[in-house]
């Protein structure tokens, strides 16, 4: 019996949401009384030994080029073989992208029950209940499982991550690895100077910007906060800036710990994808935007007055 978590990685990097993941795994088998250890699929850089600081005992891989590119159906199998091999009881996956992907597969694959989205430690007290958002993060659920083999997938930024003294062994799994039946053609790499998913800070822009001409105030903010850049959908669809910064419910969902929301009214599509973000910052000119009812701090003013002055003052603070 154990808790295998599994690492996420890309381009042979360890995720940001691996590390809260490994963490969240490392307490959960400290409330079971069992071990910590985890999985890592495909080629990887960094040094996994380093990973016993998040209170894992063994790390275990699986090193295959079919690895190194996420194939879902493919990592599935090689997960749920993994947890069988090592008799692993609970799985920690993160709610990220691939979590996504592979987490029904695995369960269904190990007749697992599964809960997605967890934001707390499980209620072992009288059973295995996890704690989940639901509706948008409007609401909570406790949902129990019940089945030998339990599968949690992991809301990014919902758990703080904590280091400890310690060095993780290594060990090579005897897993026959399918070749994928996904073939790459083409790889589009987004650039910027933080990946939207993985941001500490999103500084992001509406329709009160009047146009793209406008965005240069938004990225100027975003590079000296060291943060990622995201607008609103009908920014997005009037072509002002690429889709895959669109942030919303049918958009890219995110958690940052600080969130900038500038000429942003706040629908309710919108406030759906970043409502777990830990501090929200509204700035806009009309005090009866819906933002406001959502914000921890609000500025009403006019953006093109308030940023620029707020980069100053940041970059003053800073040195810069």
């Amino acid at each position: 019996m154990s808790v295998l978590i599994f690492v996420d990685q890309a381009e042979g990097q360890i995720k940001k949401s691996s590390y809260e993941v490994l963490t969240y795994g490392a307490a959960l088998a400290a409330q079971l009384g069992t071990q910590a250890q985890a999985l890592v699929l495909g080629t990887v850089k960094d040094d996994l030994s380093t990973l016993g600081k998040y209170g894992i005992s063994k790390v275990f891989t699986i090193n295959n080029t079919s690895l190194d590119h996420l194939d879902a159906q493919v990592y599935a199998r090689a997960i749920a073989d993994a947890a069988t091999i090592t008799q692993a009881t609970v799985i920690v996956i993160s709610h990220n992208q691939t979590g996504k992907a592979v987490a029904g597969r695995v369960a269904a694959r190990l007749k697992a029950g599964l809960v997605t989205g967890a934001i707390a430690l499980p209620d072992t007290t009288n059973g295995f209940v996890v704690k989940k958002s639901v509706f948008s993060g409007k609401a909570y659920a406790n949902v129990s499982i019940k089945s030998t083999v339990k599968i949690i997938s992991l809301n990014p930024n919902s758990f703080h991550t904590k280091t400890v003294d310690g060095t993780a062994s290594i060990e090579a799994l005897p897993v026959n690895v399918d070749a994928s039946k996904v073939k790459t053609v083409a790889v589009n790499k987004v650039s910027g100077e933080v990946p939207l998913t993985e941001a500490e800070i999103v500084v992001s822009g509406g329709r009160g910007l009047k146009g793209p001409e406008n965005w240069g105030m938004i990225e100027d903010l975003a590079h000296v906060l060291h943060a990622a850049t995201a607008c609103s959908r009908p920014v997005a669809d009037a072509h002002w800036r690429p889709h895959h910064e669109h942030v919303g419910q049918t958009g890219v969902q995110i958690a940052p710990n600080l969130y900038f929301a500038i000429g942003i009214s706040g629908a309710i599509q919108h406030l759906a994808g970043v409502n777990r973000s830990k501090v929200i910052v509204v700035i806009n000119k009309d005090p009866e935007a819906p933002f406001f009812k959502a914000a921890d701090y609000g500025i009403v003013g006019d953006a093109f007055e308030v940023v620029p002055q707020l980069t100053a003052e940041i970059k003053k603070l800073k040195g810069l």
